[in-house]
C-alpha cells in the first residue's frame, strides 16, 4: 500500500511542530437524538487547554446544526434549506458553550465562519490569513466552522474534513489532527474484519489508497475518503497530519508527548506561497490532455503549459480558472491557472496550419499555464 506501514521502522516525533490545527466532528459532539454533549465537550476543552501548552493551536469545529436541533427539537434536517437553517440557530450556541467552558482556564476565543469564496479570491484569502495570524499572535483561540447558512453550493466546502486542511494550509500550520471516531486508518474494514490492523504510517496518498477507501472499496468506513483526501491535501502543502479517535487518552497523550498518535501522514516538501493558495482550489472549473512532451516539460523539466502540447480539452471556464492537467493516459498529474478560457481554447484547438499559428500568435500570453501558477500532483514542484 504505497509504503505504508503497520508499525513505523523508527520512532517518529513531532519535532519542530509548533501550530497545530485540531479538527473535531460533530459526532464527537453531539447528543444523538439532537443537541451538544457538553460533558464530551468540556473533555475535549481541558486537553485543548493542555495541548496550548505546548502548541498553538487553532480549532475547527463542526456542530452548529447539532446544537440547532437540540434547541429546536427538529430531527435530523432533510434538505440543504433545514440545515442552513438550523446551522443559524446553533452556531451561536456552539461558541457560547466553547465561551464557557474555555474561560475558567482563562482562554479567550474567536469565532470564525468560512466558505470557499473567502480563500478562492486572493485578496480574502490574504485578509483571512492575517486575522488568523493575529488571533494566534494574541493568544486567541480560534474556532472555525463552515459558514453553512450563506455557502451555495457552489462554495460549500461539505465536510470539515476538507475545511480543515484549506485551514492548516491558510495559517502555515505544521500539524493537522483530525479527531471523529475512528482511530486511525486500517488495512480492511475494522467494522467487518476483527482481523483489521491499524496502519501506523503513510508516506504516500495514491489514487489507489483513495479509491480504496471510498464506499465500495475494502477500506471504506464512515468518511475515511474524506479524511484521506484532506489529509492529502496537507501533506502536499508541507502540513503533516494524523488520523485519530478524540476520546482515546492515547491521542492526547501522544501528542503531548511529541508523538503522532493514531495513523501518521508526513508531510511532502512545502508548497511556495502563491502554490499554496492555488493548491486551495480543490475543484477544478473543466481540463486538458497533454501529449507526452508536454508531460516531460511539466514533471520533469519544471516547464510551463504552452498551447502546442494541449490535444484536448472541456468543462466551461473563463481566464484565470483552475484547470486539471492530465497526461495522454488521462491520469491528472497537475492543476493551474489558465490564462484562457474555454471557448477561446476551444477554437484554438480546432485550428490547423497557418490558422494555428496565428491563434499562438493571438493569445494573450505564451504560456497557457504558467509554472509559478503550475502545482504537482506527482513529481516535484
Amino acid at each position: 500500500m504505497d509504503g505504508a506501514a503497520i508499525e513505523a521502522n523508527e520512532p517518529i516525533t513531532l519535532e519542530g511542530v509548533q501550530r497545530v490545527v485540531v479538527k473535531v466532528g460533530s459526532s464527537s459532539l453531539s447528543l444523538p437524538a439532537g443537541g451538544l454533549d457538553r460533558d464530551r465537550m468540556a473533555r475535549l476543552v481541558q486537553r485543548l487547554v493542555r495541548l496550548r501548552e505546548r502548541y498553538q493551536v487553532v480549532l475547527v469545529s463542526s456542530g452548529a446544526v447539532s446544537a440547532g436541533r437540540g434547541v429546536l427539537g427538529h430531527q435530523a434536517p432533510a434538505n440543504l434549506r433545514e440545515k442552513q437553517a438550523l446551522a443559524a440557530v446553533g452556531q451561536g450556541r456552539l461558541i457560547q458553550a466553547y465561551e464557557e467552558l474555555f474561560a475558567p482556564a482563562g482562554v479567550h476565543v474567536a469565532q470564525v465562519l468560512l466558505t470557499r469564496a473567502d480563500v478562492r479570491d486572493r485578496r480574502r484569502y490574504l485578509n483571512t490569513r492575517l486575522t488568523l495570524t493575529t488571533l494566534l499572535e494574541w493568544d486567541v483561540l480560534p474556532i472555525i466552522n463552515e459558514n453553512d447558512t450563506v455557502a451555495v453550493e457552489e462554495i460549500r466546502w461539505g465536510d470539515n474534513d476538507t475545511l480543515s486542511a484549506l485551514v492548516a494550509i491558510l495559517v502555515d500550520a505544521d500539524l493537522l489532527v483530525m479527531l471523529s471516531d475512528v482511530d486511525g486508518l486500517y488495512d480492511a474494514d475494522p467494522r467487518t474484519n476483527p482481523a483489521a490492523r491499524r496502519i501506523r504510517v503513510v508516506p504516500h496518498i495514491s489514487p489507489q489508497l483513495l479509491e480504496a477507501a471510498g464506499p465500495a472499496g475494502p477500506l471504506g468506513s464512515g468518511g475515511i475518503a474524506t479524511k484521506l483526501e484532506a489529509a492529502r491535501m496537507a501533506t502536499r502543502s508541507g502540513v503533516a497530519a494524523v488520523l485519530a479517535h478524540a476520546e482515546a487518552s492515547e491521542t492526547w497523550e501522544e501528542l503531548l508527548a511529541g508523538r503522532p498518535p493514531g495513523t501518521y501522514f508526513p508531510a511532502k516538501r512545502g508548497l511556495p506561497a502563491r502554490k499554496r493558495w492555488i493548491a486551495l482550489h480543490d475543484r477544478p472549473r473543466g481540463w486538458v490532455r497533454i501529449d507526452a512532451g508536454a508531460c516531460e516539460a511539466i514533471l520533469h523539466r519544471g516547464g510551463s503549459l504552452l498551447p502546442v502540447g494541449v490535444t484536448e480539452a472541456g468543462g466551461s471556464f473563463g481566464p484565470g480558472a483552475l484547470v486539471s492537467v492530465l497526461e495522454p493516459g488521462g491520469r491528472e498529474i497537475a492543476r493551474g491557472l489558465i490564462t484562457i478560457g474555454s471557448q477561446e481554447l476551444a477554437q484554438f484547438l480546432a485550428s490547423t496550419g497557418e490558422a494555428r499559428r496565428e491563434a499562438i500568435a493571438g493569445l494573450p500570453h505564451p504560456e497557457l499555464i504558467h509554472r509559478d501558477n503550475l502545482v504537482l500532483l506527482e513529481g516535484d514542484d
